[in-house]
């Protein structure tokens, strides 16, 4: 059986301009905006929610099923699709478009001035749920807005249980929109900050929403992560990583772990430790998917990570 992956796919060119915005943009002419930036360093990554969460499920053997919709320059990137055995068969060419795009020039303070074409994204509504096959588990991660409306019906009215991820499209929707898809939603993961937007949108508080779904996962980035499930909440701590490099793509990741955990029938700390150690894989490696651990590897970071969890409670305990 498949984990249906509904989401975006793109392009992520990323720039490093070597000075600080503050240098070149001038407050008090903020009204007149026109500059340039020298970027002798740039990159192009593979990304979108659909494409780093089914790279993640696959290195774990998690059998993931791409929908998407790209434009007529998706070649390169569904030759490395293929190469990674990615099924690609709902994976849909809009004739005339762009691949979705998002340009990132980033200073040496780290901030970011981001623009991001959506191109074939927005018809993401033109595939269908309907046309998968021998599938068990959903994600509905941020893609197109009628085509995430249409997918989460369409996983709902077939029974197919899902997990809603509105991640950066959560501010497309009102509140009374993301109750819709809760009311669907088998299963829900937000991070910190738009936990808090959607507490502000709903008017309902985290246990409410968790209420209403078989368990709500938030994550706190270094924090770890909470799981509110089985009017239970269970703290998930972080990974420690091996080194802190690009966060990119992490939260996609730390969904991956999840599917895999969900579709296995696990227990909500079990998922969630996998889905961490997920994210620590992850952040080590620059880009979203340029990590390449054997399962193996993985098996042996998730376990060394129960062992440290272990070793710091008894150390907590005993003083």
């Amino acid at each position: 059986m498949h984990t249906l992956i509904c989401g975006s796919l793109a392009f992520d060119t990323i720039m490093v301009f070597g000075d600080r915005f503050k240098h070149h943009i001038l407050p008090e002419k903020i009204h007149i905006l026109n500059v340039a930036f020298l970027v002798p360093e740039m990159r192009r990554e593979f990304g979108g929610t659909a494409g780093n969460i089914a790279y993640n499920l696959q290195l774990l053997e998690g059998n993931p099923l791409i929908m998407g919709t790209v434009g007529e320059d998706f070649g390169h990137y569904h030759s490395w699709l293929t190469s990674n055995k990615l099924d690609t068969s709902h994976i849909k060419t809009i004739p005339g478009s762009f691949t979705a795009q998002a340009f990132i020039t980033t200073d040496l303070d780290d901030n970011q001035i981001t623009a991001f074409h959506p191109g074939a994204m927005n018809e993401s509504h033109q595939n269908s749920v309907k046309d998968a096959k021998d599938v068990s588990l959903a994600i509905i991660a941020p893609d197109g807005r009628d085509g995430m409306f249409q997918h989460a019906r369409e996983c709902h009215e077939a029974g197919i249980p899902f997990l809603f991820d509105p991640g950066q499209g959560l501010p497309m929707f009102n509140g009374e929109e993301l109750m819709h898809f809760i009311e669907m939603a088998d299963y829900m993961a937000v991070n910190d900050y738009e936990a808090q937007l959607l507490q502000e949108k709903t008017g309902h508080s985290l246990e409410v929403l968790a209420s209403k779904v078989k368990a709500l996962i938030v994550t706190l980035g270094g924090q770890g992560s909470t799981i509110y499930a089985d009017g239970q909440r269970f703290d998930i701590p972080c990974v420690e990583a091996l080194e802190v490099v690009d966060p990119t793509g992490c939260g996609d990741a730390y969904r991956a772990g999840l599917l895999y955990g969900i579709a296995r029938g696990w227990d909500w700390p079990t998922c969630g430790r996998l889905a961490s150690t997920m994210g620590a894989i992850k952040i080590a490696s620059r880009g979203p998917q340029n990590h390449k651990p054997t399962r193996e590897e993985i098996q042996a970071i998730y376990s060394q990570a129960l062992v440290n969890e272990v070793l710091s409670e008894e150390k907590r305990l005993n003083g």
